[in-house]
């Protein structure tokens, strides 16, 4: 009974830190930007929407995190059966594919902001309903399995193609362009730091709570704490071409063809999305770390989040780097330097048997994926113009959804195939091979210089 009394009372200590952090925050970078007035990498911090939409979208990703590694945990516990964890992403990718298109679309014309609060609301609607299932109705998962989990997961993926185009459209309404490769760097880093502490944090709570609830119950608490932040920006006009009218002259197939036409004539543009999409699609290990965790390194819970967060330690480290030397010159030729390291890393941890070093090769896919990220959304930054970002988002959203929610399905499938082991061995090796293509078969991103 004791000890059941300091875990709720560690838990409320925990959320109530997080909370008085999050919410003098803002008042530290802006203590941090008087003093640092003459230093470059600090400039897009300075302006006062970039930061809300920072600190709304670090809420979001966090909560994010923490639902994503408990979904993992909790059906992998309910099934046993790796290839359900692959199933997870499929539950959120196939709906994201139907809808995304549209939600460019819709970036496209309406308000960005009321688009990113409205879909921030339904986010935590699903998260509470999470909540109710497993704490509630538990019963339910011996009716149906993991079939629940699977449909929430499913209406997250409805919401998140709604949400991506608009959420990165508008952030670049919110800065001159001459800042977009240092937003960029700050947004990575944000959402890597989010993806540190999310999955820690879920790991823990699992760990502590022996429940799913708890993780589920904070999401809600922190996405409606995203809210209140965008709230705090400013609302932006969808800028239109000169003679533009407010609504495109062409209807929703035309001009959702027109956004597919820019991108597929854009070498460059084309080249990086389609990179990061086979490399992640073939050499993503996240969705199988519930299985490495419990039955190759036999680390529990807790050693879960620690591998889950790995990634993201790795990305932090190399944004903070990126934020003073941005990776302008030969930013092609490092694109693709970047991409190979992460092939190799993905190796050398599905080798591994050391939690220790697990964690290192872990670290070492978020360190390279940071340096793709950052080349990749400052081209589709600078190549795009206002009134297209909506559909060319959409259209990035489906090449990153893809990579990642089909990298889950494909991780569980060839993982049921081939093992666990052998398939991100496999993965890894596919990886190179595609920055082998892309080098010889793509010569303009080869040689991009964004300096």
């Amino acid at each position: 009974m004791v000890a059941h009394q300091n875990i709720v009372v560690a838990r409320q200590n925990i959320v109530l830190a997080f909370v008085a952090y999050v919410f003098t925050f803002d008042t530290t970078i802006q203590t941090l930007m008087a003093q640092t007035k003459q230093d470059s990498a600090y400039d897009v911090l300075k302006i006062p929407d970039f930061r809300n939409y920072l600190l709304a979208r670090a809420l979001i990703t966090f909560g994010i995190n923490i639902l994503g590694t408990t979904v993992g945990w909790q059906v992998y516990e309910i099934t046993q059966d790796p290839f359900s964890l692959g199933l997870i992403g499929l539950a959120e990718f196939l709906p994201f594919l139907v809808v995304t298109l549209i939600g460019g679309y819709v970036a496209d014309i309406f308000d960005r902001r009321t688009i990113m609060f409205t879909c921030v609301v339904l986010y935590a609607i699903c998260a509470a309903g999470l909540y109710l299932l497993t704490h509630r109705y538990p019963q339910v998962f011996e009716w149906y399995g993991a079939l629940p989990i699977f449909i929430i997961i499913g209406l997250t993926g409805l919401i998140r193609g709604f949400l991506s185009p608009a959420q990165t459209a508008f952030a670049a309404q919110l800065i001159p362009p001459q800042l977009y490769t240092n937003a960029a760097t700050w947004n990575t880093m944000t959402w890597h730091l989010s993806s540190i502490g999310g999955p820690a944090v879920g790991g823990l709570l699992c760990a502590f709570s022996k429940n799913a609830w708890p993780s589920y119950a904070f999401t809600a608490v922190l996405a409606s704490m995203g809210l209140w932040f965008i709230l705090r920006i400013a609302s932006k006009h969808v800028a239109k071409a000169e003679g533009e009218p407010t609504l495109p002259r062409e209807g929703f197939l035309a001009s959702v063809r027109t956004g597919l036409r820019f991108v597929f004539n854009n070498q460059v543009v084309l080249s990086s999305l389609a990179l990061d999409m086979f490399a992640v699609l073939f050499g993503g290990a996240v969705a199988l770390l519930p299985a490495f965790a419990k039955d190759v390194l036999d680390v529990g819970p807790e050693g879960f989040g620690a591998l889950r967060a790995a990634p993201a330690v790795g990305a932090f480290i190399m944004a903070w780097v990126l934020a003073y030397r941005p990776p302008r010159e030969n930013a092609g030729r490092w694109l693709l330097v970047a991409v190979a390291g992460y092939g190799i890393c993905t190796i050398l941890f599905a080798v591994s048997r050391s939690f220790w070093f697990s964690l290192l090769m872990l670290a070492g896919t978020g360190f390279f994926d940071n340096i793709s990220m950052v080349i990749r959304s400052t081209i589709v930054q600078l190549f795009t113009p206002n009134e297209m970002r909506g559909r060319v988002s959409a259209v990035n959203s489906l090449f990153v959804g893809s990579s990642n929610e089909l990298g889950a399905f494909e991780s569980g499938l060839a993982a049921k195939l081939l093992g666990i082991v052998p398939s991100v061995i496999f993965g890894g090796s596919m990886t190179m091979l595609v920055v082998g293509v892309t080098w010889w078969k793509a010569p303009k991103l080869r040689d991009l210089d964004l300096s």
